[in-house]
């Protein structure tokens, strides 16, 4: 069968672009390999309608309301590789089966690469967190860290001053002028410059001088990256944001390479499940359009959004 569009990844942005093409009555294959970004929350918060619904739930019922559409396929899987061009793309998954669509969607998320400190990894998701937005209100304005891991976490520390007392663990991962000390002292940011030892029980940083310190959250910023090799071997430019690394596209969320498109935290920040449902949703929008008049399927000259 040839598939209308074939979407990589079947998290909220994947999602939300297969609702409105699914809607305009197109066929439309999703290959999900099931590893949303958040599946380490318990709870999703920030997501109007759905504030405070565990992640899971959101997106079972989202999939569940996709699979009344007739001309959905789902499909739980790998993708491997994308070969071809535009309306004669071919999609092989890692057990060998080869599905051919008009148009790709690449939705495939991004990998957080975490600060190699003790027990931060295992508190991900729980206790350490990477957006205020999503997770600040819960810490009830108590003591709040930030874990240094790259200048953006300056710029964290001056953030995340609205929810709680905030104490900036510099861990010899920033450097900080007399300026960047006087804007964080203003706002109330308490500087340590002691290199953390290990993360323990809820919040619970240990320091090398042997103090330990308890907070009621974590926060640290993390390097992104898409959780696919896809788009670079298809060819698709990528950029280097504040965050990390994401998939290069235009305002119609083209990428590089005519008949794919990205959408989703792969290929925009700031990251959230509401900012994902929405890019995703107007993506569905422009693919669709690109269907209806193939003429308009080239790229635009896309300028890099690189800060």
């Amino acid at each position: 069968m040839n598939h209308d569009v074939i979407v990589v990844g079947g998290s909220y942005s994947g999602m939300a672009a297969t609702l409105q093409l699914v809607r305009a009555r197109r066929s439309v294959l999703v290959i999900d390999a099931g590893q949303r970004r958040n599946r380490f929350a318990s709870h999703s918060h920030g997501f109007l309608g759905q504030d405070g619904v565990p992640p899971g739930e959101i997106a079972a019922n989202a999939r569940r309301q996709l699979e009344a559409y007739p001309t959905l396929t789902w499909l739980e899987g790998r993708v491997e590789a994308v070969a071809g061009q535009a309306d004669e793309f071919t999609v092989t998954t890692a057990d060998g089966e080869s599905h051919l669509g008009r148009r790709i969607l690449l939705a495939t998320g991004v990998t957080d690469q975490l600060s190699a400190i003790d027990g931060l990894a295992q508190r991900w998701g729980k206790t350490v967190f990477h957006c205020p937005y999503c997770h600040g209100y819960e810490l009830g304005q108590g003591r709040i860290g930030i874990v240094g891991a790259s200048p953006m976490s300056i710029h964290q520390a001056e953030l995340l001053t609205d929810w709680g007392d905030v104490t900036l663990l510099v861990n010899g991962a920033l450097e900080l002028n007399e300026e960047i000390r006087s804007t964080l002292e203003r706002r109330g940011v308490v500087i340590d410059e002691a290199r953390i030892d290990r993360i323990e029980g809820h919040a619970d940083v240990t320091m090398v001088d042997g103090r330990r310190l308890s907070f009621a959250g974590l926060f640290v910023v993390t390097r992104t990256a898409p959780s696919s090799p896809l788009a670079e071997t298809i060819g698709c430019a990528l950029e280097e944001t504040p965050m990390g690394i994401q998939i290069r596209t235009d305002a119609e969320s083209k990428t590089s390479v005519p008949g794919v498109f990205a959408c989703g935290d792969a290929a925009r920040f700031p990251h959230s499940v509401s900012l994902a449902v929405g890019n995703g949703a107007m993506t569905g929008f422009h693919i669709h359009r690109s269907l209806l008049w193939p003429e308009t399927i080239e790229p635009a000259q896309a300028e890099s959004r690189a800060l």
